[in-house]
């Protein structure tokens, strides 16, 4: 039997410690050399000093370059069965090459999150409106559904947004699959191990500043929740992580206030396990949040928003307490940190939520059924998506001879 070849077209390269993002591309990685595939990652980023070590698990890496024909020759060459593109942005960019080149390779689009969804909650917020159906119909969300229907499946990775695609946007349910954060059960040794609320103190908040989210939320816990706390609690502390702090949040730090900025971690996962409340007023934003499983990996409850917990749990009791009123999450911010019977209460909800809803066993099973019956039958597949023929057709066409035509103007430089 031949070698089942893989081509990952990122946006960036992954950096498993820095984001969600970062840790979902590993997974995905992961899944494919687990299923005996050669794995080869290729992008036009920049390389960082935070990246993973895609060598030491086996992947080749590779920079390519936009409007280039040398792209061509290098997944000729790879010649792969499955291409992932990271992002719709990269099927824009080299769907059209994929398809001219090896169009029997199966096509998927990572979408991360719904990134027109992410786009106007954040202009609802910060205009100070509520989010309008009519406000999803941007060019960013006709580019977006666009490369969904270009693409043979796309992963989702929240149930909502799969909904939101089917319901308003007519996309059929067999381009989409759902498949969230694939994660391995906790063992109860561990579970145990985790059960300590004495040891346990003060609260945390943690993400990537690169997304408008978390440094929205940072600045709305400074400035809006925090002193709220410090009324009831005179002697809190919250320790706030993240990778890429920019400038504003890094002045935010005052130890009078018991506000301190700490930069980077080394492990999000064991800041997060010295504290015992994670706190996430999340307005905007779209997928799920990596964040919060992390949490719940080492037994610590969160307070977060509505938009922050979508997805998260389906009917299941959260994993702490969801509020959008500042001094109702101010509230329940002090009531999981000082009860110490509500804060066992929730932290088992969250090893439920990661048992029932991110199985790691689970979603490769179904994963692997879903790859298995595209191969088996991808050219009736896209027959039946007559839309995504037609896209594929203009999109060859119009973003074949624009390439072309700056990769020729390149190449005339002097």
């Amino acid at each position: 039997m031949s070698q089942k070849n893989l081509l990952v077209i990122g946006y960036v390269w992954p950096e498993p410690k820095s984001s969600a993002a970062g840790a979902r591309m590993m997974q995905l990685l992961e899944f494919f050399l687990a299923e005996g595939y050669a794995v080869t990652f290729a992008t036009t980023a920049t390389k960082t000093g935070f990246m993973a070590d895609l060598s030491s698990f086996g992947i080749a890496s590779e920079k390519i370059e936009l409007n280039n024909k040398s792209f061509d020759a290098f997944i000729s060459k790879i010649s792969p069965k499955i291409v992932i593109f990271d992002r719709f942005m990269m099927e824009e960019q080299f769907g059209w090459r994929v398809a001219e080149v090896c169009p029997e390779a199966i096509r998927i689009l990572d979408t991360e999150d719904l990134h027109f969804l992410r786009k106007a909650r954040q202009e609802a917020v910060k205009a100070g409106k509520e989010l309008s159906t009519s406000a999803l119909f941007t060019d960013l969300t006709k580019r977006e559904v666009a490369s969904i229907y270009r693409c043979d499946l796309s992963l989702i990775i929240s149930e909502a947004e799969a909904e939101l695609l089917s319901s308003s946007f007519g996309v059929p349910e067999k381009l989409l699959f759902y498949l969230p954060f694939m994660l391995k059960n906790i063992s109860e040794e561990k579970k145990a191990a985790l059960r300590t609320f004495e040891a346990r103190k003060d609260f945390i908040s943690i993400g990537n500043f690169l997304h408008e989210p978390n440094r929205d939320a940072v600045i709305r816990l400074k400035t809006v929740i925090w002193p709220l706390i410090r009324q009831e609690m005179k002697e809190a502390k919250i320790h706030i992580f993240g990778a890429y702090i920019p400038q504003q949040i890094l002045e935010f730090h005052n130890e009078q206030e018991g506000f301190m900025v700490h930069g980077r971690a080394a492990s999000a996962k064991t800041e997060i396990a010295k504290a015992r409340v994670l706190l996430a007023p999340i307005r905007f934003g779209a997928g799920i949040k990596g964040k919060f499983t992390d949490a719940m990996q080492v037994g610590t409850p969160a307070v977060t928003t509505s938009v922050g917990a979508e997805s998260m749990a389906r009917d299941l009791p959260w994993n702490g307490f969801i509020s959008d009123a500042p001094s109702e999450f101010a509230s329940a911010a002090v009531r999981l940190h000082d009860n110490e019977a509500v804060w066992q209460e929730t932290q088992e909800n969250g090893f439920r939520i990661l048992k029932e809803i991110f199985s790691e066993e689970k979603h490769r099973k179904r994963f692997q059924n879903i790859l298995k019956t595209l191969d088996s039958g991808l050219q009736q597949h896209r027959n039946s998506n007559f839309t995504g023929l037609m896209l594929q057709h203009h999109a060859l066409n119009s973003t074949k001879y624009l390439s072309k035509y700056i990769e020729a103007k390149n190449r005339n430089r002097p």
